[in-house]
């Protein structure tokens, strides 16, 4: 019998858990709440996929370009990005200490029987996770999550320790500017209300030169830093320079 999840770890925020345990009816509805996130799959899976070919990985079947890459994401919610990246051959495993959420990504899964061999979700904490698993990744990802947890650099150190010497990490959250809190907080939640109010807290949002710093303190080199760009009217994302507000962060875990 599984055992409960325990919510009382560093880096999980009860009342972040209970906002999305609210929404897990309607996870998987394309045109509805989190239909941002839906479309943000059409470049972070290139951006997944990009970073590990370019970190040595050779793609044998076009079709199937991450097979034998083994990927842990980290706070994958219903399993929108997790999905994304089984269907690009790579052995996933999503995490995610909400039952609802879990239970939401098994059950869409289970819709195609061709990733039930490359494709498994656990519910538990990253917190939990790491005091049992002895399994080290190729690469970890965690995509809008950062800016929802309690201590990031815990968050941080415990996602390092899932990866293997030589493998990537990659992270997408948000900045921690005015322009965030404005466009991130008062327009998207309060005014064109495109996401549910109470989704963002400022005061979580982390700079990217902080994110660097802790993925350098726990061993990782940062290799590349991009601004991504919402257009909630088109529901359409882009890569920008510009990183005031959304970025997206890699690095590589030295070998020691």
């Amino acid at each position: 019998m599984k055992t409960a999840v325990n919510l009382k770890t560093p880096t999980i925020d009860i009342n972040e858990v209970s906002r999305y345990k609210e929404v897990s009816d309607i996870w998987w509805n394309t045109s509805g709440k989190v239909r941002g996130l839906h479309s943000l799959n059409r470049i972070r899976v290139p951006l997944v996929t990009d970073a590990i070919v370019k970190n040595g990985h050779k793609i044998s079947d076009p079709s199937q370009p991450l097979k034998g890459i083994s990927i842990i994401d980290v706070g994958c919610g219903g399993g929108i990005l997790t999905e994304a990246l089984a269907r690009t051959g790579a052995t996933m495993t999503g995490i995610d200490p909400s039952l609802e959420l879990i239970m939401v990504a098994k059950e869409h899964a289970s819709l195609d029987s061709s990733l039930s061999k490359n494709l498994n979700y656990i519910q538990t904490s990253v917190d939990e996770l790491v005091q049992t698993n002895t399994k080290k990744y190729d690469a970890v990802v965690s995509s809008e999550v950062l800016e929802h947890v309690m201590d990031q650099e815990m968050f941080i150190k415990y996602c390092t320790e899932l990866l293997r010497p030589g493998g990537v990490i990659i992270l997408t959250t948000i900045n921690k500017t005015f322009i965030s809190w404005f466009w991130g907080i008062i327009v998207a939640e309060y005014i064109l209300k495109f996401i549910p109010k109470g989704t963002h807290d400022w005061n979580k949002f982390i700079s990217p030169s902080d994110t660097q710093g802790l993925l350098k303190k726990y061993n990782c080199e940062t290799t590349s830093l991009q601004g991504m760009v919402y257009n909630p009217l088109k529901n359409v994302w882009n890569w920008s320079s510009w990183t005031s507000i959304f970025y997206a962060i890699q690095a590589i875990k030295k070998v020691d």
